[in-house]
């Protein structure tokens, strides 16, 4: 029997397969209260996890809002770890580090930051935006929060008016992951 109690799409729409969902919340569970270490259960998991569509499923939009908070749960972890451990300043210049790799693209002017694909992808002007206000919050502290970024959505473009998709998503996955580590 499932512990969970999500709501189910509606019997002509597809939501997440609950026997996956279920066991995927039962796996963070126990490696979050169980205290299994980050290197066997972490954020990364969490924002890597993905379950098949299936009629009358989970609703999407409640299985990805609990995504989100089992996502920033895991990050606190982390953080609470590594600062009992290593002290405060360490984890700052780990998140740094990390932010280090998102600020090429930054630079790079507008229209030229991503690959352009052979056919449909993200809007290239749009995308630019979120990147100035990410730029923005890297050089003043204030633009933009994860939630922000993880709640993107972009119009659709074609060949040089947009960005390649995967690349795109890979890059503010990990924009999430800095942004949350600070929030």
């Amino acid at each position: 029997m499932s512990e969970t109690n999500f709501p189910r799409a509606g019997f002509f729409t597809r939501g997440y397969d609950p026997s996956q969902v279920d066991e995927f919340f039962a796996d963070a569970r126990k490696a979050y209260e169980g205290g299994v270490p980050a290197e066997k259960f972490s954020a990364a998991q969490v924002r890597g996890a993905h379950f098949d569509l299936v009629r009358r499923g989970y609703q999407t939009s409640a299985i990805d809002q609990a995504m989100d908070r089992l996502e920033a749960a895991f990050v606190r972890r982390d953080r609470a770890d590594n600062v009992a451990v290593n002290g405060s300043q360490a984890w700052m210049e780990r998140v740094a580090q990390r932010a280090t790799t998102l600020y090429p693209r930054m630079l790079r002017p507008r229209g030229k930051r991503f690959a352009h694909p052979d056919g449909k992808g993200y809007d290239a002007v749009q995308v630019d935006e979120l990147l100035d206000r990410l730029a923005q919050y890297f050089d003043s502290d204030e633009g933009i929060t994860s939630a922000e970024i993880r709640n993107a959505t972009f119009k659709t473009a074609k060949n040089e008016k947009a960005y390649k998709e995967g690349v795109v998503d890979a890059y503010l996955s990990r924009a999430v992951e800095v942004l949350l580590a600070v929030e």
